[in-house]
């Protein structure tokens, strides 16, 4: 059973939520009757084997757990099998020798149900000697005091014991698969507007010695594996729009929609996008409008005007405005279907290597998005300005420019603009549950009662 603070303030008892567990696991067998033993009734354990000779696997399947097999060694390979394989909603991670106990987990989930955090650490407090060698607290201590600078959260352990919703988890695209990845979940979470807390859980003395704070040299790895995600700065995400005035915008859809309601699609769109966005991690968030803001713009955006001149000068003017050092990302209004590990992914600090450029392609034969990961004004205007835009040959002649400047460009998946009531119809279906869909259905409702308004 797990609680819930009401608003009053009174604790009450919820029902037991769907939560799956996540436990890297290399060589833990002695751990685990303990471990598997202490889950909360309900919960599902997902041991996620990471290349172990002690019969770990066997014997956690033996004991009622979900076994996934992940060859690729890494503390963070593993911890993102689990989660990859994870189908609740809420989703738990564990280490699986004995060192924190399971059934202090609702500790940790509750402040995520209750709507306090989005995503939630263990505080470790040491419940024997021994239990924390010094040289990895005193690591820990130094990378805490820099996450709460960095971060602004409350944080005095990079603690392995937390809890998140899935979907959230996902759409970071965490992307370290070594020792990096608590640190890099933490960073990416703040990143992406994430609230994030701790709360305290006891640590105890593990079972066997750690492949990472059991030696010097294992701590030292870690180290630099959290220097390598720390080291790396937050993408800057730049969106290109106009203000949805009626006979402005989205004038394609017009017929069979009426000036109206082509806007009103036009500014769900927007809506949808800025959400999705603001849910990818970001050092920055530029819209660049044409017009005026108005009460589809969330919080968090900076908006600047767009210049004079036509559209490949105002795309090249949005690089302008990327702060120098981070990467720069610019999409459009016209992909409502967009989801945010679209992007995320891509863009994760061990994903950038070797990419110069980023190319999102529409089927249209345009593009729905442009990075760089050296942005300047001087270069954006060398790749954009003279680019034929509403074109056919749009994405073509942009990739020839992009291997003109001797620029290695990751491609990002194709996507439909919303251009026409055929293009309307696809991207609602992709993400039935956005603004966009609902405004679509409202619209069509309206059509049948004969409202063209």
């Amino acid at each position: 059973m797990v609680t819930v603070r009401s608003v009053d303030g009174v604790t009450t008892p919820s029902p037991t939520p769907c939560v799956d567990v996540v436990l890297p696991c290399l060589d833990e067998a002695a751990a685990l009757p303990w471990v598997l033993g202490r889950i909360p009734p309900g919960w599902r354990a997902v041991v996620v084997d990471n290349g172990s000779t002690d019969g770990s696997a066997e014997l956690a399947r033996s004991l009622g757990a979900t076994v996934v097999h992940e060859p690729r060694r890494g503390f963070g390979a593993a911890c993102h099998a689990g989660l990859l394989a994870a189908t609740a909603e809420l989703v738990c991670f564990l280490d699986c020798d004995g060192s924190l106990d399971p059934a202090q987990l609702p500790r940790v989930v509750d402040p995520v149900l209750s709507g306090e955090a989005d995503l939630v650490l263990g505080r470790r407090r040491p419940t024997a000697l021994g239990a924390w060698p010094a040289h990895a607290r005193l690591a820990n201590t130094v990378l805490a005091r820099r996450l709460r600078a960095r971060t602004g959260a409350p944080l005095h352990d990079l603690g392995p014991m937390r809890a998140a919703r899935r979907e959230r988890l996902l759409a970071l695209g965490l992307g370290d698969r070594r020792s990096g990845y608590p640190l890099e979940m933490v960073l990416t979470a703040s990143a992406a507007g994430m609230r994030i807390a701790e709360v305290d859980v006891d640590y105890r003395p593990r079972a066997g010695r750690s492949k990472v704070t059991g030696t010097l040299r294992g701590t030292r790895q870690a180290v630099q594996d959290m220097r390598a995600v720390l080291a790396a700065p937050s993408p800057t995400l730049l969106v290109i729009a106009k203000s949805p005035v009626p006979g402005r915008v989205k004038t394609r859809l017009t017929p069979p929609y009426s000036p109206e309601q082509a806007a009103a699609l036009a500014e769900a769109a927007l809506a949808d996008t800025l959400h999705t966005l603001g849910t990818v991690p970001a050092g920055r968030r530029l819209l660049l409008l044409d017009g005026a803001p108005g009460g589809w713009l969330p919080p968090g955006w900076e908006v600047l005007p767009q210049p004079d001149g036509g559209l490949d000068v105002r795309l090249a003017d949005a690089f302008a405005h990327a702060p120098a050092g981070a990467p720069a990302l610019l999409v459009g209004m016209d992909t409502p279907q967009l989801r945010a590990e679209t992007l995320a992914a891509p863009l994760a600090a061990a994903a950038r290597c070797g990419a110069d450029a980023w190319y999102g392609p529409a089927s249209d034969g345009g593009f729905w998005a442009l990075g760089l990961a050296r942005p300047s004004a001087e270069l954006a205007r060398r790749l954009l300005v003279g680019v034929p835009m509403s074109s056919p040959e749009t994405g073509r002649i942009l990739l020839e420019r992009l291997a003109a400047n001797g620029l290695a460009v990751r491609r990002l998946p194709e996507l439909t603009d919303v251009d026409t009531a055929a293009d309307a119809d696809q991207a609602a279906a992709q993400v039935p549950d956005g603004r966009f869909a609902a405004r679509l259905r409202e619209i069509a409702v309206a059509r049948r009662a004969g409202v063209t308004g």
